[in-house]
């Protein structure tokens, strides 16, 4: 049956690494299934349908605005994909029983569109205090601002945002929280710039957000969990390729992946393998992490801190390109 055909819908978002991520997947089979885990606004999506004639998708996002866009943009590819409101690490462990998966892409990045929507309460100048990326979820960012203890907001700035003096912003915020609560983007952006000195271009309030961010949608949990699904469930002969944005991301994608190919478990130090090897989950598909060419961090600021590691599973028996 021929897909619908309807005028192209152009993307606010641009995908990184679009040509990277469409080269990780060159060699899938295409009567298969790929997992789009972070749907987002389908750029790489429609790039990877369009490469694979016959590709199924399916596309993952905890963002209803976003899953109603991509809706729109892969309806000429409709009667090849299949949209999926919700947590990715909740999904997963019953697609990769139900679908013969060949792909698993996951973007953990988050969009400018979320960013340039300020009522989504992500950026600095908004008036509101939200970061949900799911609007149904309960935890809001002003929620946790206004009522975690101080320990808890001296750990989150620390261990999510890698912030040295975490416990003097983790003060500020709890003597001005104790003036009234704080309600916007804007508000906890001046009181970090007043802990926080600016330095060059990027502004001081940067970290504590992406920490607070993290929090509030439990995203390297998300991760962790994606992680310990494939390693309990690998999927046979499947690519998954995972862009990451931050040190805390990429560090927990480059320790797995390489925990996978080991092909020998012995403890370190042991003298002769004890194991009997033949433990390896699959391979790398790149020595090192890709990242954007000057060309596209040029065009697509966002690009520069973007990571993409790619890792073959290897194919079990009976369960090939004819399972």
């Amino acid at each position: 049956m021929k897909e619908r055909v309807q005028e192209k819908v152009v993307s606010p978002h641009i995908p990184v690494l679009l040509d990277a991520v469409l080269q990780s997947f060159e060699g899938i089979d295409a009567a298969g299934t790929l997992i789009d885990c972070t749907l987002g606004y389908a750029g790489h999506s429609e790039a990877l349908l369009q490469a694979h004639p016959g590709l199924r998708l399916l596309g993952i996002d905890r963002d209803p605005e976003a899953l109603a866009f991509s809706e729109r943009r892969l309806a000429p590819y409709a009667e090849r994909v299949r949209l999926l409101h919700g947590s990715f690490s909740e999904l997963l462990p019953d697609l990769l029983v139900r679908e013969r998966v060949v792909g698993i892409l996951a973007d953990f990045g988050i969009s400018s569109l979320q960013l340039d929507h300020r009522e989504r309460g992500f950026s600095f100048e908004s008036e509101t205090l939200d970061m949900r990326m799911d609007p149904q979820q309960e935890l809001r960012a002003e929620t946790l601002i206004n009522s975690y203890p101080m320990e808890e907001l001296v750990r989150i700035f620390r261990d999510y945002g890698e912030i040295r003096p975490a416990r003097r912003l983790a003060e500020a915020i709890v003597k001005a929280r104790s003036r009234g609560p704080i309600r916007s983007g804007r508000e906890l952006a001046a009181i970090v710039e007043s802990v926080l000195p600016r330095r060059g271009r990027i502004h001081p309030a940067t970290q504590p957000f992406q920490a607070i961010r993290i929090a509030v949608n439990d995203e390297l949990g998300e991760i962790d969990r994606l992680l310990d699904t494939l390693e309990a469930a690998p999927p046979s002969g499947a690519v998954v390729s995972l862009i990451t944005f931050h040190s805390l991301e990429d560090r927990r994608v480059k320790s797995r992946f390489r925990d996978w190919s080991r092909d020998c478990i012995c403890p370190p130090g042991t003298p002769r393998c004890l194991c009997g090897g033949g433990h390896a989950l699959g391979r790398p598909l790149q020595r090192k992490a890709i990242v954007a060419t000057p060309e596209e961090a040029a065009a697509n600021p966002r690009s520069r801190s973007a990571k993409l590691r790619s890792f073959l599973f290897r194919e079990k028996p009976g369960q090939g390109k004819e399972g």
